[in-house]
Parts: C-alpha cells; structure tokens; sequence
C-alpha cells in the first residue's frame, strides 16, 4: 500500500533537503545554487541520452562492440574538445552570451535525436547531425558555466571556499544525473508498452527528455541571474581590467602555472580514460556478465527513491552535528523520515526485482551526491588542522583510488567466460554488488579528481588564459575520452586482460604525478 504514496512523499522530502542544503551552506556566493541548478538540468539531458546510447547504438543499427566504441568514444571526444574553443570565445565576447547560445543548440541536438527516421542512410546521418549539434552546444555551455562558478570565488570573502563550492556544485550536477537512468528506462518501457513502439524507436523518447530538461535548465538560468549577474557580463576586456587591478604576475611565473597546468591535464586523461568505461565496458558488464534479477535487501539499490533516502540519512547526519536551530532540526528530520521511508520499502520475501543494464550508471551519481558532505567535512578538518593535502596531491591519490577499483574487477573476473563483442548475449549471472561496489570506488576517485581539479585550474590559470585553461582541462577530458574505446576493441578477450589494462594505467598516472608533485604543489 505505501508503495502508491512513495513518489510523493519521496519528492516532499527532495524539497526538504534542499531546503537544508542551502541553509547549511550559507557562507558560499547566493550565485553557485542558480548556477548549479542551470547545470543539473542539462547534465540530466545528458545522462538521460549517455545511459542507453551504446545500447541504442547495436538495437538500432546493428554496430557490433568496435563500431559502438568508437562511435561512443569519438561522441565523448567532441563534447570535451569543444570547450577549449568555447573558452576562447568566451574570453573575446563574454561567458554568459556563449552559454545561453549553448544551451540553444544543445537543444537542437537534441531534438534530431529525438526523432525516429528508420534504420538506413537517414536515421544514421540525422544521429550524427543530433550528436554534432550537442557536442558544439556542450562546447559552448560547460566549461564557460564551471569559469563562472570560479569568478564567484574571486572576492577575498570566499576565497578559502573555493573547494567546498565546486564540490557542492560537482554534487548538485549529479543530482541531475542520478535521475537520467531510471528515467531512460522508465519512458522507454511506456513507449513500448503504452504507444507501441519497437525497442529501436522507444529509445528515441530518452533522447526527448534530454530536450525537455535543457529547456528547464536554461529558464534557471535567466530566473537565478540576478544573483550571479556580477560575473555574466565579463570578457577578455574586463579581464584584462582585473589582471591590471590584482598584483602584476610576471611573464615566467605564467608560463610556469601553464606548464603545471598542462601536467596535470597530462594525468587526468588516462582518469577519464578509467572512469568513462561507465557508458561502455561497464554497460556491457552489466548487460553480458551481471544478474537480470535481484531480491530482498539487495533489490532496492535499483529503485532511485530507495538511494535518495539513504543520502537523506546521510546529510541528515553530518547535519546534526554541524548545524543548529532550524537546521538541526532539518537534519534529525531526515533521519527519521528516510529511515522509516526504507523500512516500508523492503521488498516482500520472494519478490524478485528485474536489474537492466542502464540502472547501474545511477549508482555513480548517487555515491557523488552521497559522499559530498564526507569530501566537505573530512578536508574541512583537515584544514583546520593544516593537515589538508593539496590539490595535486589529492588529484594523485584519486589515480591511485581508480587503480584500486579495476583492481578489485580483475581479481573478481579471473575465470569468467569470455564475452562475444558481435552478439552481445548474457554470459554469466555475477553478483549485481561487484558493479555497484566498483562505481563507488571509482566515485571517491573522482572526487578526489574532478572537482578538486577544476577548483585548481581556475585558481592556478593566469586571468588573461582563464578561459583557454578550462578548455584545456576538457581537451585532456576530450582525449581520455577518446582513449576510452580501447578497452571497447578489447571486449571479448579474457576480462582480466580487459581491467588489468586499465589498473596498470590509473596506477602509472598516479605514480608520474607523485613524480613532480613539489613542482604542483608551488603553484597550488
């Protein structure tokens, strides 16, 4: 029976939280929220799309393991490419003018995707004008949007925030993407079952959503602009106003935040390398090698009301300690509320719960969400201390923690059948937990990484090259990316050989940047 109230009471507890959210977090810029919010709807467009297109991509047209790959893998390319030349233009004619024209022709792109025109010539080349519309939208859109997020720090009042603000913006924008898997299955399976569409073209209504999302992230934006309008209208003019204003940094100490900067971007593209399989080796694993069912406990991991309660528990209880007033009360709250929300949850004995393969890229946003007020508490006390590790060293340790996870996967797969890259059929019934423990290894990878690393560019860049910088940072993005279609070509060889190749990597790039860490470390 409480099964037909869950969504509502799930939904009023989301608007609790989020409540609570602002009122702990009072000392960061009134502008992150708005900005964060403008990009947690557009990241859930994305996921929404990036969470079955490999999937779509062999039911649709019939692309074996290679050819998804690569299509996959060069998709990902061109959305992180294009936010260097995106930061360049940004730089000449504003940030805030080249995110609003990106979030205009993201929607294009979408919008072709959503639309079905067959298996042939025409649906193919109507894909490929869908994805070239959202990556040049992306290009415009997601790196100048993060520079503005750092512009909001550069008063003296919210400088040592500057961490703690992009994780908390890195948490919202999952919060978006948490959603996008269960609500790319969920509109499939209506298009299916109540309209009657094949397979092939219901997945067409995922890339809809994508459209509809966009739309609302961009009437965030005009809505939220009052509170960061005092960065939306800088360019390279204005910039160079501020260079003159800040103390003069000369011409060597440039060139040697470039280079620094350049290393790290070195490293983290072999991190993006590792962590993307999500969209492609995972997908495949989870499709190929993992359980289709699951029950008792196990079973609500795949339910995303059940994973929101837990990350209201888990606030709840940093919360309680951190806050007082009205907030503590908010917190105990969501303890208690999210703590009896689960109790009514657990599944009847012997009710069995179907697992498809797209639920499993919701745990890495989740695990993001999740840990965030961890990541916040635990370098917060470090520094306090004046034990807190600095950006590049965190940016090394986040190697060593993706090292560990595909570790963890060769060391479970030894034995397992060898998959078939043409057919895609189900090889084994592996433990659905060995994916779900790899996704939240990797997720305190990255948030050792990804937040921590852009924070770092936009402190470390020279004003004048802010821009171009941030792009830089999506072009090492862009090239992991591209190098993510490697292990794709090796689907099908012995899966040990698969995930060793990838452990022996993240570890490498952890050892190079420990290798030139006092060189990081001077800029940071």
């Amino acid at each position: 029976m409480f099964s037909t109230i869950a969504t509502p009471v799930i939904a009023l507890l989301f608007c609790l939280w989020l409540v609570f959210l602002v009122m702990s977090y009072q000392g960061q810029p009134k502008g992150l929220w708005a900005l964060a919010l403008a990009n947690t709807g557009e990241r859930f467009g994305y996921y929404t799309m990036l969470s079955v297109f490999v999937l779509f991509l062999g039911e649709k047209f019939g692309f074996d393991a290679g050819w998804a790959s690569e299509t996959f893998s060069s998709f990902l390319f061109f959305v992180y490419l294009l936010p260097l030349f995106g930061g360049m233009l940004a730089d000449k004619f504003g940030y805030s003018k080249m995110v609003v024209i990106g979030i205009f022709v993201m929607f294009l792109g979408y919008l072709v995707l959503s639309v079905p025109m067959g298996k042939g010539n025409t649906g193919l080349t109507a894909m490929l004008f869908g994805l070239v519309f959202v990556s040049l939208g992306t290009g415009l859109f997601k790196g100048n949007l993060q520079v503005m997020v750092g512009d909001l720090y550069n008063s003296p009042e919210y400088a040592d925030k500057r961490d703690s603000g992009f994780s908390l913006f890195y948490m919202a924008i999952n919060v978006g993407a948490l959603f996008a898997p269960t609500a790319a299955i969920a509109v499939m399976t209506w298009a299916q079952d109540s309209l009657g569409f094949a397979k092939a073209d219901a997945y067409h209504f995922s890339f809809a959503v994508a459209c509809v999302s966009v739309i609302a992230s961009i009437l965030v934006y005009f809505i939220g602009k009052r509170t960061f309008a005092h960065v939306t209208g800088v360019t390279k003019k204005a910039e160079n106003r501020n260079e003159q204003a800040e103390t003069t940094v000369e011409e060597t100490d440039t060139k040697e935040r470039i280079i620094c900067l350049c290393l790290v971007f070195a490293v983290v593209i072999f991190f993006w390398m590792a962590f993307h399989q999500n969209g492609l080796t995972l997908t495949y694993f989870a499709d190929e090698y993992t359980a289709t069912s699951s029950t008792g406990v196990q079973s609500m991991l795949f339910d995303v009301r059940n994973l929101l309660a837990a990350i209201f528990i888990v606030y709840g209880l940093f919360g309680v300690f951190q806050n007082r007033g009205l907030a503590r009360a908010l917190a105990a709250g969501l303890i208690v509320c999210g703590a009896a929300y689960l109790g009514l949850m657990i599944p009847a004995e012997g009710e069995v719960t179907k697992v498809a393969a797209p639920i499993f890229q919701h745990f890495n946003a989740c695990f993001v969400v999740m840990l965030t007020p961890v990541s916040i508490a635990l370098f917060g006390l470090l520094g306090r201390k004046g034990m807190e590790p600095k950006a590049p060293v965190k940016i090394g340790l986040g190697m060593l923690v993706a090292a560990g996870a595909y570790l963890m996967l060769t060391m479970s797969c030894i034995g397992a059948p060898v998959a078939d890259p043409v057919n895609h059929t189900h090889v084994a019934d592996m433990s659905p937990n060995l994916l779900v423990n790899t996704y939240l290894i990797l997720t305190f990878a990255e948030l050792l990484l990804s937040p921590i690393g852009i924070s770092f560019v936009t402190k470390v860049a020279p004003v004048k090259y802010k821009g171009m910088m941030m792009g830089g940072w999506f072009v090492a993005t862009a090239i992991g990316n591209k190098l993510v279609s490697i292990p794709g070509h090796m689907w099908g060889m012995d899966l040990t050989l698969v995930w060793g190749t990838l452990m022996g990597i993240c570890l490498l790039a952890a050892l190079f940047i420990f290798s030139i860490i006092k060189k990081l470390n001077k800029v940071a």
